[in-house]
């Protein structure tokens, strides 16, 4: 019988300091007691994470994990505080919800007491929902593990050898002021950090800054691992999934990740293939980065399809459209074309769409979307007219970021465009942490950016011709 196939062990990407000794086995060994066994990957990572030098200190004085959903990376934090609170140690565990820790404070008392230790003898547990609390009656060592929602002002005050951080992607700069001193007095103290990679509703800036610093070596005693894809991929290619997905044959299986997808491309990559955008998803394009992707001459495929967005802009009186291709490396093009004010009429849009034989135009804007559709269909444009809806709206803001700062978009770096693009900000649009634009800058007008970004995603969304030639546009 042919054995079956199982998720990636090994981190795709990882930075972990030299050592010749580790607790991870010792902490494993307390853990599989219970009904629970760590998975092959579980246990490399707690090697990893509880190397020793030869004083017993820790190699790594903080470690930060980030694996896609549902694969079992807090179970490393309960088997790590286990270890804790059986070796005389303080260990705070903190979550983003309150739900998180307290499941933490449950499951640790479930594996207490399934590996044979005993409730009131030699530990006692004190339930109070947010503040939960284990204390270890053993050997008077002083050992607990308590359980907090973390807030601006948790942790204050008191004193811990461990802080075992769940839900990292949503740990802030604020609540790390007032939790990175609650380990300080420790003799050995260690920081753990475990999540997913953050997404556009994320509150979290810790968690990204301490990845970016660390793999660049800047982090001094500090590990990192993550198992992740590179760049916006396939979501539905099964090959993705074992890639980056550890615990795929274990507790995850092909049918259950599948029924999972959705629609949304980019959040499908960042939650179940670790993909880590190349840019903050709260932060306006910088003119350096919209310059990266200028190209002067883009060889364009064909035949020539042509792809428009049309956007009526929020905040001004005004039009704009821009236009979408394909080039012969599969990147994009795009262009802004012009920007108008509305008093004068569809005239001008209804023109150049005849004129250049346009595939699909995306149009958005309340009050106006149908109005040129209509105007479209009685002057005999052949094209098909999209009138996204919110969310549709949303997708394409996401995917015009994560596909220019993955390189997947080139221009030719109009100044009017530049200009839009480098001083334009994110506002909250829909009811689910979605953005568009807003401009930041007086004069500029940010529906540039969003029909650039309504043309690329419907040439994004249609699939290019597989024979191909080039043409040098």
């Amino acid at each position: 019988m042919l054995d079956k196939r199982v998720g990636r062990q090994e981190p795709t990407l990882s930075v972990v300091l030299p050592y010749s000794d580790s607790l991870g086995e010792e902490a494993c060994e307390i853990y599989n007691k219970s009904r629970r066994h760590t998975m092959p990957w579980q246990e490399l990572m707690l090697e990893d994470i509880m190397a020793v030098d030869e004083n017993g200190l820790w190699i790594h004085m903080k470690f930060g994990w980030s694996i896609p959903r549902r694969n079992g990376k807090s179970e490393i934090l309960i088997v790590r505080a286990l270890w804790g609170i059986t070796h005389g140690r303080r260990v705070l565990y903190t979550a983003h919800r309150t739900t998180t820790s307290t499941s933490a404070w449950d499951k640790c008392v479930a594996r207490l007491t399934e590996a044979g230790y005993i409730e009131d003898i030699d530990f006692k547990t004190y339930k109070t929902r947010g503040t939960e609390q284990i204390v270890w009656l053993k050997d008077n060592s002083g050992a607990l593990i308590n359980f907090r929602t973390r807030s601006s002002k948790g942790g204050l005050g008191e004193g811990y050898d461990d802080h075992l951080c769940d839900e990292a992607q949503e740990y802030t700069s604020d609540q790390e002021s007032a939790l990175k001193y609650v380990v300080t007095d420790s003799p050995n103290p260690q920081t753990l950090m475990c999540g997913t990679p953050t997404t556009a509703v994320s509150s979290g800036t810790v968690f990204p800054k301490y990845r970016q610093k660390t793999l660049c070596g800047k982090n001094i005693n500090s590990g990192w691992a993550e198992w992740s894809i590179p760049k916006l991929s396939d979501a539905y290619d099964p090959e993705l999934w074992y890639y980056t997905n550890p615990s795929l044959g274990y507790i995850l299986s092909e049918r259950t990740i599948r029924d999972e997808l959705g629609d949304d491309q980019v959040d499908d990559n960042i939650q179940r293939l670790g993909l880590w955008l190349a840019y903050s998803q709260k932060s306006a394009i910088s003119l350096n980065e919209w310059k990266n992707y200028i190209v002067e001459k883009p060889e364009l495929r064909t035949p020539t399809k042509l792809f428009f967005g049309v956007k009526y802009a929020k905040s001004t009186s005004n039009v704009s459209l821009s236009v979408a291709v394909r080039t012969s490396d599969n990147r994009i093009f795009v262009e802004a074309i012009d920007c108008r004010p509305t008093r004068d009429g569809n005239s001008w849009i209804i023109a150049y769409l005849l004129a250049n034989s346009a595939e699909k135009v995306a149009i958005d804007g309340a009050g106006n979307q149908n109005i040129l559709e209509k105007e479209m269909k009685d002057a005999g444009v052949k094209c098909k007219a999209i009138l996204p809806k919110v969310s549709d709206v949303i997708e394409a803001n996401t995917l015009f970021e994560a596909q220019l700062f993955g390189g997947q978009i080139c221009h030719s770096g109009q100044p009017a465009l530049t200009q839009a693009v480098s001083n334009c900000e994110h506002r909250a649009i829909g009811s689910s942490g979605g953005f568009g634009y807003a401009s930041i800058l007086e004069g500029a007008d940010v529906s540039l950016v969003e029909s650039v970004s309504l043309a690329h995603w419907i040439c994004s969304s249609t699939k290019p011709e597989e024979k191909e030639q080039i043409i040098v546009y």
